[in-house]
C-alpha cells in the first residue's frame, strides 16, 4: 500500500478522519470560504476596502475599469450576505451609501495574504 493519499498529510490524528473529511470538517469549511470569493470581480472589492476604510460604489466602479454596476452591486449583496461586509447607509438625500469590512471581513485578511505570499514564493506565473 503504497499511495499517496492526501488527506494523511494533513496533521489530524489518523482514526480522527471526519475532522477533515466529515459532513462538518476541514474540506467543507474551506469549500464554503472558497465559495464565498468565488467571482470575478470580490477578490478586487475586498483588498480595496481592506486598503481604503470605506467606500462607495462610484469609488468602485472608478477603480475597477470593466465591472459593470450591475455586477458590482451583484457581488456587493453576495459579500454583505456572506458576512465579510457591511453596508451603511447614511439615511441621507440624495442616497449615501459605504462599504466597509466587517470584522470577519478583517479576520479573512490575513488568510488571503498568506495566499498571496504562497503565490509569490510557490506558483511559476503562466
Amino acid at each position: 500500500m503504497d499511495q499517496t493519499i492526501t488527506h494523511l498529510k494533513v496533521p489530524v490524528k489518523f482514526e480522527d478522519r471526519a475532522t477533515c473529511l466529515g459532513p462538518d470538517g476541514s474540506v467543507a469549511h474551506v469549500s464554503r470560504v472558497l465559495k464565498m470569493l468565488t467571482g470575478r470581480w470580490k477578490l478586487q472589492i475586498l483588498f480595496r476596502l481592506f486598503a481604503e476604510p470605506s467606500m462607495r460604489s462610484s469609488q468602485f466602479l472608478r477603480d475597477m475599469p470593466g465591472i459593470s454596476q450591475k455586477v458590482l452591486t451583484q457581488h456587493l449583496r453576495e459579500l454583505e450576505g456572506s458576512g465579510l461586509i457591511e453596508r451603511y447607509d447614511f439615511g441621507q438625500q440624495p442616497p449615501r451609501v459605504e462599504y466597509r469590512l466587517t470584522s470577519a471581513g478583517h479576520g479573512l485578511m490575513p488568510v488571503l495574504l498568506s495566499v498571496r505570499e504562497f503565490s509569490r514564493e510557490h506558483c511559476r506565473s503562466d
